[in-house]
This record gives C-alpha cells, structure tokens and sequence, in this order.
C-alpha cells in the first residue's frame, strides 16, 4: 500500500511544485528586469548561480543547510544557557527542543516536514529556470504595444500587468512546457532528499531481501521499474496533449505563427 500511495506522493509533489517554483520565476524575472540595482543584481544572480549548480549537488546541498540553518535558529531561541559549541568536528549539535522536527513528534509530522524541505527545494531550482524562461519572453513581447499603451494613458504598472504580462505567457509556454517534462523526470530525487517515494518501495519491494524485507520472490526490481517507466511516460504524453491544448487557446489572437495560422482558418 505504501508503494501504491508514493505514486500520489510523486503527482502531490508535481501539483504543489509547478505553481510555487512558477512563482518564484515570476518574481526573479520581475527582479531580473528592475530600475533598481540591486534588486536587479539580485534576480540575476539568483538565476545564474542555481542554473550553473547541477541539481544533485545542489538538493543534497540546500536540504542539509536549509535543515541546519532552521534548527539553529531555534536553538538561539529555545536553548538560549546552551554552552556547548553547536559545531562539534563534524557534527551538528543543538538541543532537543530545537529538533526540527522534535523526535517526539509522530511519523506523519516529520514525513509532512520532509516533504515540504523538499518541494521549497524543487521550487528553489526549477524557479531560477522558469525566471529565465519568463524574462526571454517579457523580453519577447513587441516593445511598440508598450508604447502604445503608454501612449493610451496607462502608467507602466498597468501596461505591465495589462498588456506585457497577458502576451507573454505564449512565448513562455514552449519553454515552462520543457520544464514541466524535466520537472516530471526530476521527481525520483525525492529519493535523495529522504522521502519514500515510488523509486524507493521499487527497489525495496523488488529485491528478495532487503535490510528490512524478506519476500519469497526472486528479484522483481526489473518489473517494478518497468512499471515506473510506464508511469512516466504516461504523465509525460498526458502532459504533452493538456500543454498542446493551452498553446492553441493562448495563441488566439497573438501574433505568432500558430495564431496566424488560426485566423486564416477562420476566415
């Protein structure tokens, strides 16, 4: 049962990343291209250092300090006649209170804690490419319409969010579509990241004995990652059909060669 759950562990993960990490995009492309300099400065190098990190490094990386960096923060505050060095050679020691979380708290608190390190990681990576997809394509929109938008009357915020954010979104969709993709074939690093997902209970199921289980069935492990493989690229050409649907509804109108081809076959 816990094999069958990881599946809805994987399409949560897949449902509650894509928004946030979106998100994140958005608002390192609105910082990518401010008047202010440092907010500027700050959008751009979040996109380029995240992109120039390979994700392995950077998930077993940011989870290990995102982890530390909370349970010290709530060590200074829950602990503060701590007179042990929290740096102990290679280990990282705070008091019991301020275990994130607690070693008393149940199974599904700590499983909820572990899932959510993991999508605010997801969201970190796939955020800083989602951030230089949508700046190519507010970059993308003719500048001429601002202008003339400009010209209407409409201060910068309304031809922004009334003009540049509606038309962007077609010349973005190619670019989000592969991320989606990546974002789907990504998701067997919850692996990496402690959570048991459908990668996991394939190689403890699989096998005839693991550290934990024993089974009276040879090794099976090729049979349940044949079934992963169906999985993936089942959800990857249902993907394909609902993105192929969003493109042809944001291209009404748009001046794009799909667009055109629609006003012809109207007319």
């Amino acid at each position: 049962m816990a094999f069958y759950a990881s599946f809805g562990t994987v399409l949560l993960l897949l449902a509650v990343t894509a928004p946030v990490a979106l998100a994140f995009g958005f608002g390192g492309a609105m910082a990518a291209r401010s008047h202010f300099a440092p907010l500027r400065w700050f959008g751009q190098g979040y996109t380029a250092i995240v992109r120039g990190v390979p994700d392995i490094a950077f998930f077993l990386f940011f989870v290990i300090a995102l982890d530390q960096a909370i349970e010290y923060l709530r060590h200074k505050v829950r602990c503060p006649d701590w007179d042990q060095p929290i740096r102990q050679g290679s280990d990282f020691v705070v008091c019991q209170a301020a275990k994130m979380p607690l070693s008393t708290s149940p199974q599904w608190v700590h499983e909820t804690y572990g899932f959510a390190i993991a999508v605010f990681t997801f969201a970190i990576v796939f955020g800083a490419f989602a951030a230089n997809v949508l700046y190519g394509a507010m970059r993308a929109v003719p500048h001429g319409q601002i202008e003339t938008a400009e010209a209407y009357g409409m201060s910068q915020r309304q031809s922004f969010w009334r003009v540049l954010v509606p038309q962007m979104w077609i010349f973005a969709l190619p670019g989000l579509s592969n991320l989606w993709m990546i974002l789907i074939k990504a998701t067997p690093l919850l692996f990496l990241l402690g959570v048991e997902d459908i990668v996991y209970w394939a190689r403890e199921l699989g096998g005839s004995k693991t550290d934990i289980f024993e089974y009276p069935h040879p090794d099976w492990r090729l049979y349940y990652f044949l079934a992963l493989l169906v999985f993936y690229l089942v959800l990857t050409r249902l993907s394909e059909i609902v993105l192929k649907r969003i493109t042809h509804r944001l291209s009404r109108g748009q001046a794009t060669a799909l667009g055109e081809a629609q006003r012809k076959a109207a007319a």
